[in-house]
C-alpha cells in the first residue's frame, strides 16, 4: 500500500522500518508509534532470510517478464492497508467472485490512483475473495520497475512488466517501433502463459491513471491479451481509490474505497460478438466497466447512446455466456445502471 524506498546495499530491519515511516510522516506520532511496533513485530516473525529475498526481488531484472510476489510486503501492506482504507470499504456484488472461481480471469479495471492495484488484492482478501486475491497478477508499466517506491508496492502480488503505450506515454521513446512491438508480443505471450498456470491478470486499459477521475477510452491493444481460449473477462469498477494517492501528493491519505464487480463474461464471446474487431471488443469492456460507476466516473463512456456498436457487442457477449443481462434489448441506451450504494 506504500511506496517505500529501501537502502540498495543492505536491508536490516531498522532501515525498512524507518523508509516505511518517513513515507507516513504527516501521521500523528501515537499512529507512527503503532505502526513502528507492528511493523517490527512483522518483520521480525518472517525473519532475516526474508528481507534478503526482499532485496533480491527489489533489485531483480528480467526484462519483459514476470515477476513473483514477495510474502513479507505483502504482510506489510496488508496491515498498512487496515490504516489506511476505512473501515466501510467494501466490494458490491462479491457473489459474481463465485462464477469465476478456478476459471481463466482476467480482471478489467479503470484507473484513478498509482496504488489501484493494491486496493483491489486488500478488498479482494478482506471481501472473501482471498483465493482470487493470493493469484493475482498485475500488468505493470516501466515507471514501475525505474522507481523503487511503487517497486515496493507491486511486490504484494505478481507482475508482468509490460511496454507503456505511445498513446499514453512517451516512457518508452528511447526504443525503436519495431522493439516497443517486439517487447509487446513478449508481454502478451507471458500473460497468456500465467493465465494458462492458473494466475487471475489485472489490467487497467486506459493504460495510464486518469488525472480527473474520469474514465478514458480504453487502448485497443488490451484485446490482445485476452485471446487466450477460455478466459473470462470480470468488469471492475473502483470508486475513492484516487483520494488515497491525490494528484500532486506524495503520501497516503486515509479514505473510503468502493470497489463494484460487474457480471463476467468470456472473453471468447466478446471477440465473436465484436467479430474480432478489437476497438469495438475494448470499448464493450470501458461500458461494463462504467456501467458500474458513478456518472462522474464515466468519463469516456458516459454516453451509451454514442457507442451503440459497443453496447450491442456487450449484450451478445453477455447473453452468449449465459450469465445474467445487465442491459435490456439491443439498444445500450436502455443500459440499466448498477449504482454504487
Amino acid at each position: 500500500m506504500s511506496p517505500v524506498a529501501p537502502p540498495p546495499k543492505r536491508m536490516p530491519r531498522e532501515a525498512l522500518v524507518s523508509a516505511i515511516l518517513e513515507f507516513l510522516g504527516e501521521q500523528d506520532l501515537l499512529t507512527l508509534h503503532d505502526i513502528r511496533v507492528a511493523l517490527e513485530q512483522e518483520i521480525d516473525a518472517a525473519g532475516p532470510r526474508a528481507l534478503l529475498e526482499l532485496k533480491d526481488r527489489l533489485t531483480a531484472d528480467s526484462g519483459w517478464s514476470y515477476y513473483p510476489a514477495d510474502p513479507l510486503v505483502r504482510r506489510i501492506h496488508r496491515l498498512l492497508a487496515d490504516r489506511f482504507l476505512s473501515p466501510d470499504s467494501q466490494i458490491l456484488r462479491p457473489d459474481h467472485l463465485a462464477s469465476v472461481a478456478g476459471r481463466r480471469l482476467v480482471l478489467c479495471a479503470n484507473h484513478l490512483s498509482y496504488a489501484d492495484a493494491n486496493v483491489v488484492e486488500v478488498l479482494l482478501h478482506r471481501g472473501g475473495g482471498s483465493v482470487l486475491a493470493d493469484r493475482l497478477t498485475a500488468l505493470a508499466g516501466p515507471k514501475v520497475f525505474s522507481e523503487r517506491q511503487r517497486r515496493f508496492s507491486s511486490l504484494c502480488f505478481g507482475t508482468i512488466k509490460v511496454p507503456q503505450s505511445s498513446e499514453v506515454s512517451s516512457e518508452d521513446a528511447v526504443l525503436s517501433t519495431r522493439e516497443v512491438a517486439r517487447a509487446a508480443r513478449r508481454a502478451i505471450a507471458v500473460t497468456h502463459e500465467r493465465l494458462a498456470a492458473g494466475d487471475a491478470v489485472l489490467l487497467f486499459g486506459e493504460g495510464t491513471r486518469s488525472r480527473s477521475a474520469e474514465m478514458r477510452p480504453l487502448l485497443h491493444g488490451v484485446a490482445r491479451y485476452l485471446e487466450l481460449p477460455d478466459t473470462w473477462v470480470l468488469p471492475v469498477a473502483l470508486i475513492g481509490p484516487e483520494q488515497l494517492f491525490p494528484i500532486g501528493d506524495s503520501t497516503l491519505r486515509p479514505c473510503r474505497v468502493v470497489m463494484h464487480l460487474g457480471t463476467p463474461f468470456r472473453a471468447d464471446d466478446l471477440l465473436a460478438a465484436a467479430l474480432h474487431d478489437r476497438r469495438t471488443a475494448v470499448d464493450a469492456i470501458g461500458l461494463a466497466i462504467a456501467d458500474l460507476l458513478p456518472p462522474g466516473y464515466r468519463g469516456a463512456y458516459g454516453n451509451s447512446a454514442a457507442l451503440l456498436p459497443a453496447g450491442r457487442v456487450l449484450t451478445q457477449a453477455r447473453r452468449r455466456t449465459h450469465a445474467p443481462a445487465a442491459v435490456v434489448g439491443d439498444d445500450p441506451s436502455t443500459v440499466r445502471r448498477e449504482e454504487p450504494r
